[in-house]
C-alpha cells in the first residue's frame, strides 16, 4: 500500500517553498506515495497544523516545508526554536513520522542554495527522512 503523506508548507518565502516542494514531490513520486499538499502562514503555525492532520489519521507521515530568514530582532530566534521544538515534541510525543524541511538561514541566498534541487535539495532530504522513519516503524510493527 501506498504511503499517504502530508506536505504541509508555508510559503512565505514563495520561490524557496515551491523549490522545496518540488524537490520533496519528485521522491515522493518516485515511492509511488499519495501526497495531499496544505499550507500555512509561516513555520511558527506548522506544527499546530501537523497535530490538527495527526487526530484525523488519514496520513503515514509529514513533510513540512518552509524557510525562515534572519531578521533585525528576536523574532527568528523563537519562530525557529518554537517551530523545531514543537514538531520534535510531536515526532516524539505522537510516533509521528515528520520530514523536518523548515530552512532557517541568515539570508535568501543561502535558503536558495539549500532549497534547489540542483544544490543541497533540502526539500528531497525532508521527504526521504520522513518515508525512513515510515519504514522503521513498520518494521518494528513486523518484527
Amino acid at each position: 500500500m501506498s504511503p499517504r503523506i502530508l506536505m504541509i508548507t508555508s510559503r512565505y518565502y514563495e520561490r524557496i517553498a515551491l523549490e522545496l516542494e518540488a524537490g520533496a514531490h519528485e521522491v515522493l513520486d518516485a515511492a509511488g506515495a499519495t501526497t495531499t499538499v496544505k499550507l500555512v502562514p509561516g513555520a511558527f503555525e506548522i506544527p499546530a497544523a501537523v497535530a490538527m492532520a495527526a487526530d484525523s489519521d488519514l496520513y503515514d507521515g509529514y513533510v513540512t516545508l518552509g524557510c525562515v530568514v534572519r531578521g533585525e530582532t528576536t523574532h527568528y530566534d523563537y519562530v525557529c526554536g518554537e517551530s523545531a521544538r514543537g514538531l520534535m515534541d510531536l515526532s516524539v510525543g505522537r510516533r509521528l513520522a515528520i520530514g523536518y524541511g523548515i530552512l532557517t538561514v541568515e539570508n535568501q541566498d543561502q535558503a536558495w542554495v539549500r532549497a534547489d534541487r540542483k544544490q543541497k535539495n533540502k526539500g528531497a532530504d525532508a521527504a526521504n527522512a520522513m518515508l525512513s522513519m515510515i519504514a522503521f516503524r513498520k518494521d518494528l510493527l513486523r518484527g
